[in-house]
């Protein structure tokens, strides 16, 4: 039972919460705490009333429990971890859960995040401080999550570009054989860098009647994390798949092996992995963006070199091998599959992939691939594997 009592020049509210007195003060009408406190007798006939005592946790320690029950991959973590370091405890640190108001969270967005960053970085922020308080809610903590409902106006994300079988040619005949392989890989099997990156040569499967790539579900993808590089899960348990290759990559990928076997110019024959750098080190994104990537997008005037796609990410290769199958009209399931994609509508879960269905697919790549000036590619790849020179000078590895 709940009771109102005149203190001061105002009125508070009496309730009791198991055998304790617990009182809310500074209601400036009788109205108003009557109303308080008919809203707390019925919270606790409904089983929904909280505790205003746990709302003085401190949103430090909250997210030091969050952080101990929640669990999400090694990269997953890492962006958690920045997000929480970089913006929401220099912020909201010190705060008690029960303090942190609606609108000083809209504040907070607009008028200090969004001046720093993104809408894309600031929209993830406030995910992940929207997820925590929300579980803060469930845990009883608090009564309501004050993320929800902001009407903030975040910008759509702009198109990301794709290239054509042509472009990719080309973008892959201005890199060493073995970055230039990797790109071809990438636009043709729609791998994320880096599955690619991490990829061993006892998950390439070259000598099969069928061949294909296995994307291992433990150690699937290569993950830098701190500076630090490391073997782990890919993305999300659908990322753990096999890829099937068409013929004209499955050939380069067994030419790229012999040359690998026999040592050639910069190549480390006990290497594990496919796609290494000098002396089999493993290739890191930056790296590799600096190298290869932005040179051959960027053109060389000494050269002839046309510039190319200047805004296209390596990601962006996902994006292009998407829009080939949807280009070649492969069906919605056989993409989600190939792509490493959760199946979601009622319509992925009624529909199966078959032979037949990926055997045109396969057919369309190779299709793609002879159109495009591809075996002139082949040949320049084979002539830049005989090449001894450390092309991408400097050391890749961890």
């Amino acid at each position: 039972m709940a009771w109102v009592e005149k203190h001061r020049d105002g009125y508070r509210v009496r309730y009791r919460l198991n055998e304790a007195l617990l009182t809310e003060n500074g209601y400036t009408t009788r109205t108003a705490a009557e109303d308080r406190a008919a809203d707390i007798e019925s919270d606790q006939r409904r089983g929904r009333f909280v505790d205003p005592r746990l709302a003085q946790t401190s949103i430090d320690e909250w997210i030091r429990s969050w952080n101990e029950a929640h669990y999400v991959t090694a990269t997953t973590r890492a962006t958690y971890d920045s997000h929480i370091r970089n913006h929401i405890l220099p912020r909201w640190s010190g705060t008690a859960l029960g303090d942190i108001q609606r609108i000083a969270v809209k504040g907070w967005v607009n008028n200090q995040l969004r001046r720093a960053l993104s809408d894309k970085s600031c929209q993830d922020i406030l995910v992940l401080f929207s997820m925590i308080l929300g579980e803060a809610v469930d845990e009883g903590l608090i009564g309501a999550n004050p993320c929800r409902k902001l009407r903030i106006t975040f910008a759509e994300p702009t198109e990301r570009p794709h290239a054509t079988a042509d472009e990719v040619v080309v973008i892959s005949a201005r890199m060493p054989a073995g970055p230039g392989l990797m790109v071809l890989t990438a636009a043709y099997t729609g791998l994320r860098w880096g599955e690619l990156a991490g990829l061993q040569w006892t998950r390439v499967h070259l000598d099969d009647p069928n061949p294909r790539i296995e994307v291992d579900a433990g150690d699937g993808a290569l993950h830098e994390l701190g500076g630090r590089l490391e073997l782990g899960p890919p993305k999300s348990a659908a990322s753990a798949r096999t890829v099937h290759l068409p013929p004209f990559l499955a050939n380069l990928l067994v030419d790229h092996r012999g040359t690998h076997q026999s040592g050639i110019g910069q190549c480390d024959p006990d290497s594990v992995f496919v796609f290494t750098g000098v002396h089999g080190g493993l290739h890191r994104r930056a790296n590799f963006r600096q190298r290869f990537w932005q040179p051959a997008l960027t053109g060389h005037r000494d050269r002839g070199w046309a510039a190319i796609q200047r805004e296209m990410h390596f990601h962006d290769l996902r994006h292009t091998h998407e829009t080939w199958l949807v280009e070649d009209q492969v069906p919605r399931v056989l993409r989600l599959q190939r792509l490493g994609h959760k199946r979601k509508d009622i319509d992925d879960f009624y529909s199966h992939v078959t032979p037949a269905m990926r055997a045109r697919m396969l057919a369309g790549l190779q299709q793609r691939w002879d159109g495009s000036g591809g075996q002139g590619a082949a040949q320049v790849l084979d002539a830049q594997n005989l090449d001894t020179g450390p092309v991408d000078a400097g050391p890749d590895a961890a």
